[in-house]
């Protein structure tokens, strides 16, 4: 099992957009994939159709070795589950502060989902909180929407040096640029620049596209409902380059 969290500081920068598509993608080539939506704006929970709540809340889901497996909810997609979000889930911090062993409660939620999925995906919320640091002793990776402005690249080298203070060497960043829109001149450079930015940055690029504003109208996956489009074809790039790098 590989734990993929789509996660940045910053919020607003296309982290749902990512975990839903790449999901579904992993889905879709017959992977067993769960999304477990940590966000108590529940949007990943929203675009797949799924009613957020959980019963219990988020102190039964870290307190309870078994509390992920009733809480789960199938899709409308074969092999995709949703852990669905919970408004809850707002009070996390304050359960793990309460609790023993705080940074390792999602690996002893996850631990028993072991043989149950191939993929499971992490759409977090924004900030550096205990509830990061815990996504980051649970995740493989850091899958790092990033949007191609000189703030939005500052705030992914603090994220990095994050990870190095907090002797995170075995959570493997994997950093993209998203939103890029051709037209701008900065976005062209930054692109152009990516190979210079070290090996964490991915070549993959995802355009600024209105398909992917669209995902929540039609609460579908950008690839399901434009399949040959701009954006689901560079998500298939970037899910393509992840593999490689994960495996």
């Amino acid at each position: 099992m590989k734990v993929l969290a789509s996660y940045n500081i910053k919020g607003g920068v296309g982290k749902t957009s990512t975990a839903v598509n790449l999901a579904y993608l992993a889905a879709g080539s017959g992977a067993r994939t769960l999304i477990w939506d940590l966000d108590p704006q529940a949007a990943a929970s929203y675009c797949l159709r799924v009613k957020p709540g959980v019963k219990g809340g988020s102190r039964k889901l870290l307190r309870k070795k078994s509390a992920s497996g009733g809480a789960i909810k199938g899709s409308d997609y074969e092999n995709l589950d949703l852990l669905p979000a919970d408004f809850s889930y707002r009070h996390f911090d304050l359960e793990l502060h309460d609790a023993k062993h705080s940074k390792q409660r999602l690996n002893r939620v996850l631990e028993p989902l072991r043989d149950d999925y191939d993929f499971i995906f992490l759409d977090c919320p924004p900030g550096i909180s205990l509830l990061s640091e815990a996504v980051f002793r649970a995740a493989n990776a850091l899958v790092i929407p990033t949007l191609p402005s000189i703030l939005s690249l500052r705030t992914l080298q603090q994220l990095l040096a994050f990870r190095q203070e907090k002797g995170l060497q075995q959570l493997l960043p994997l950093a993209f640029l998203t939103m890029v829109d051709r037209r701008k001149k900065l976005h062209n450079q930054i692109v152009g620049a990516r190979d210079r930015m070290g090996s964490w940055m991915l070549e993959s690029v995802v355009p600024y596209a209105s398909e992917v504003e669209q995902m929540a109208e039609r609460r579908e996956p950008v690839c399901r409902f434009l399949p040959n489009g701009r954006a689901a074809a560079a998500y298939i790039d970037l899910w393509d380059e992840i593999q490689d790098r994960i495996f």
